[in-house]
């Protein structure tokens, strides 16, 4: 039986924080693109780090990845090319923050939280029952949250700072296509992992013991202009593009909702034909069998759409030159691939989570990308997401993102009470 456990709930000097951690401008370089503002992520670092050392949280870490941590095949292609600015790595520190001494990781719990965001600047307030502005619910809000959940724990459980430790994960990069290579991964690989680890992102309040994660995929043609007087002397990467994404939309349609066609551009004006445009794919997979298989479908898939074209528009006047070198000026180029994915089916962490009244996942509800993949393979390890709201409902990633006090609440308690369960199941009461 678990310990009993008054509710937790956030403060009104929690409410304080989420506002001002709101405040901050904390979208990456790569949401916000070149020339952007640069975030204010160590700053809110910072901010959150002092409201947790009134818990007894001491800095372990702050500081961003290494050159030498990217230099490796799995990082996406738009990270390696942003790591040519100097300060594209500086301006994204990684935050470990632990409570209690350093302790084996059977009596560890880790916590993972991201305060940057995508791009977009949204008026911050509360009216008494919402949170609104950028990050309010992905992930700022949770975060705060979090805090408040261990801090319940800690007043009533002597045992948690000094039998039991935590660690909380403060990253960088998990928004803007970085995947966590600069943030989660790193800090993983240093070793910052429990026996329990949270990943703090939407998820109806329920366990979520998977993850699934992206490869993305650039169609490129690569041929000659032509003026709209002459048409036909050019490659016209504008209806070839089109013909292949609508035939890709068509031959990957039975690999599930989660192929996204997307990223069709070319040009702007009305009396050209641009001859260079590229088509953007993203392909999400469950595990790296299912990945190899959406990956060899998609080589398959363009193939048969080269050569549809090539029938269909053979004999035209003014296609006859792109349907002859359809082949030779289209290519194909990953982006990001060899991602893993988490599929955790640790018996012992989901009933402890369903002890502490955490209800599971469904199982034939899709799951979601994000950083709980790099827990993927990390031995004597139960990794699962957790979250208030709902990513949809919420508007994370759109306008009008907010996150309702009573959710964040919820959280706060479901913290205090996933606490009690461990130090529980560490001390043999379970």
């Amino acid at each position: 039986m678990t310990t009993a456990l008054a509710h937790a709930h956030l403060t009104s000097t929690d409410h304080d924080l989420l506002l001002r951690l709101l405040e901050l401008p904390t979208a990456g370089p790569l949401e916000t693109g070149p020339g952007g503002p640069p975030p204010r992520l160590r700053e809110a670092q910072s901010l959150y780090a002092r409201a947790a050392a009134d818990i007894g949280f001491h800095v372990l870490h702050h500081a961003p990845a290494a050159p030498a941590d990217l230099d490796r095949p799995d990082v996406p292609l738009p990270v390696r090319r942003a790591m040519t600015d100097p300060d594209f790595l500086d301006c994204q520190p990684n935050l470990v923050l632990r409570l209690g001494p350093a302790l084996p990781t059977e009596r560890t719990v880790m916590f993972n939280v991201h305060l940057d965001t995508v791009a977009g600047r949204q008026p911050v307030d509360f009216d008494g029952a919402r949170f609104h502005g950028r990050g309010a619910i992905d992930a700022k809000g949770p975060a705060v949250a979090l805090l408040a959940g261990i801090r319940a724990a800690r007043e009533r459980l002597p045992a948690l700072g000094r039998d039991v430790a935590v660690l909380l994960q403060v990253v960088a990069g998990e928004e803007g296509g970085a995947m966590g290579t600069l943030g989660t991964r790193v800090l993983v690989e240093q070793g910052h992992t429990g026996r329990l680890n949270v990943f703090c992102e939407p998820t109806g309040m329920r366990f979520l013991p998977r993850s699934t994660a992206s490869m993305t995929a650039r169609v490129s043609v690569e041929g000659d202009d032509a003026v709209d007087d002459r048409p036909h002397t050019g490659h016209n990467a504008t209806v070839l593009l089109g013909f292949v994404a609508q035939h890709l939309a068509r031959a990957l349609d039975g690999h599930g909702a989660s192929v996204c066609v997307a990223g069709l551009h070319t040009g702007e004006l009305h009396n050209r034909v641009y001859g260079t445009g590229s088509l953007l794919l993203n392909l999400s997979y469950a595990d790296a069998e299912q990945g190899r298989a959406r990956e060899h479908a998609l080589h398959d898939a363009l193939d048969q759409g080269l050569t549809a074209f090539t029938e269909v528009f053979a004999g035209t006047t003014l296609m006859a030159r792109t349907a002859a070198d359809a082949r030779a000026v289209t290519r194909l180029e990953w982006t990001k691939r060899g991602l893993p994915a988490l599929w955790d089916r640790d018996p012992w962490g989901h009933a402890l989570l369903r002890r502490a009244g955490i209800a599971p996942w469904p199982e034939d509800e899709a799951a979601f990308t994000c950083d709980a993949i790099w827990m993927d393979g990390v031995p004597g390890a139960c990794t699962v997401v957790l979250g208030p709201g709902d990513l949809s409902a919420n508007n994370a990633h759109a306008e009008g993102e907010f996150a309702r006090a009573e959710e964040l609440d919820g959280f706060a308690d479901a913290v205090a009470r996933l606490l009690t369960a461990f130090i529980d199941s560490r001390n043999g009461r379970q």
